[in-house]
């Protein structure tokens, strides 16, 4: 049997704004996701299942790991060097979740474990108020509760380097 998966290669490698000094990984799989990510939202650690955008976030520690059907991203991570283990290792989770798929009940329903500092860790953290809520953290607790929309944080949408961030922050708050 062969594997699910060749690899995800490292496409781009950005600044981490969630923690100065750190990268963010995006990684390009060598097929599409989307017929695993149902089984992978049966693993621990999950925080947003959607499979309607077919996009699944875990909480990793420090950081998150998105999936989508033709991307990953990895937040937090030290360097490039440690995204490619990373990758590497995920490639060897996804087929290893595939070849166990028989044993597995694939996920059809959204799944959700979110707190306010999920959210929040997303966010750019700056306090500039342009959403309308003194901090970023207040603003956050509004996206818990779902009386805010990521679309109002503007500088989440403003500046490219946040992209990855607002990707994986809609997901959650879909």
């Amino acid at each position: 049997m062969s594997a699910y998966l060749d690899r995800i290669e490292l496409t781009r490698t950005l600044p981490c704004l969630a923690e100065p000094g750190k990268v963010q990984i995006v990684g390009t799989p060598s097929r599409s996701l989307a017929e695993v990510i149902p089984y992978l939202a049966t693993l621990p650690g999950i925080v947003r299942y959607n499979p309607e955008t077919v996009s699944l976030t875990f909480r990793r520690r420090p950081g998150f790991l998105t999936l989508l059907a033709d991307k990953v991203t990895l937040t937090q991570v030290t360097d490039p060097v440690e995204g490619a283990a990373m990758l590497e290792n995920l490639t060897a989770a996804i087929n290893a979740t595939w070849e166990q798929r028989a044993e597995l009940a694939a996920v059809t329903r959204s799944a959700r474990t979110l707190r306010p500092l999920d959210l929040y860790s997303l966010l750019p953290q700056t306090n500039c108020g342009e959403c309308g809520e003194a901090t970023c953290m207040a603003f956050a607790a509004k996206l818990f509760m779902q009386e805010r929309s990521p679309a109002e944080c503007l500088p989440l949408f403003s500046d490219p380097g946040f992209e990855e961030r607002r990707i994986t922050l809609e997901s959650m708050t879909a």
